[in-house]
């Protein structure tokens, strides 16, 4: 397959070069990411600067370009530009850390994905679900023996998998909800050495869905979470209550 490789952590993070080199074995593999790490951005894309694209060496199988964009510039630029419309798989990672929840929401390399599928290109974010101990020569590795078994054709237009891989032993993989993981924010107020205030946004993650089959139970069981994702977010189930009252 001709795979496109992205990320958010940057085009010379750990996990990107141990994902290509590994892809790179059995594929045809392109590298496309920021030129610095640009977590969190969501899907924003750069529309009022230009675009910067430069080649770099990650290893002699790999073709690879830094760029001064976003994950989801990367991906446009990559398909349209780099690789001439060529693209049979999307795969963005290795992330440090976990992406699930709604941190899909804010992820640059969930992003990058999702980019991918609004393209209709089969694609996959994968995290290390361990921000401190990340494993992404584990994760890169279950990835590739993950797609030898799955078949992409399975997946509707439109959609990606989000998965996380857990640290250490991995029990199997289970096809997972996005739960209702998410963070309750606070703000740590600071002062500079010029006497100014500034803040730093800090927070505690709240995991408290009771349903059994979401992603962050899963992967704390030693299960790799897979969660097929899409970009349309109207909430059916409200849309049908507020046409029963309304219309």
């Amino acid at each position: 397959m001709r795979i496109l490789v992205t990320n958010d952590d940057g085009i010379q993070s750990k996990g990107i070069i141990i994902l290509a080199e590994l892809l790179s074995e059995e594929h045809d593999v392109f590298v496309v990411a920021p030129d610095k790490e640009r977590s969190a951005t969501g899907h924003s894309i750069t529309i009022h600067v230009p675009l910067w694209i430069k080649k770099v060496f990650i290893s002699e199988r790999v073709v690879a370009y830094s760029t001064t964009g976003t994950p989801a510039d990367c991906v446009k630029l990559a398909y349209n530009v780099i690789m001439d419309k060529k693209v049979d798989l999307i795969v963005s990672g290795v992330n440090r850390g976990p992406n699930m929840g709604m941190d899909i929401l804010y992820s640059g390399t969930v992003s990058g994905a999702m980019e991918g599928a609004m393209m209709n290109i089969p694609s996959i974010a994968i995290s290390s679900a361990n921000y401190e101990s990340p494993d992404f020569e584990g994760a890169a590795r279950f990835l590739i023996d993950f797609l030898k078994e799955f078949d992409l054709s399975l997946l509707d237009p439109f959609t990606m998998l989000n998965i996380n891989v857990p640290a250490g032993e991995i029990k199997g993989w289970k096809f997972t909800r996005q739960s209702r993981r998410r963070w309750n924010d606070y703000f740590e107020e600071r002062v500079s050495p010029f006497g100014e205030k500034y803040y730093w946004m800090m927070g505690e993650v709240i995991e408290d869905d009771d349903r059994d089959d979401v992603d962050y139970k899963a992967v704390r069981e030693g299960y790799v979470s897979i969660t097929p994702i899409h970009p349309f977010l109207t909430n059916e189930q409200c849309l049908k209550k507020l046409r029963e009252v309304y219309d």
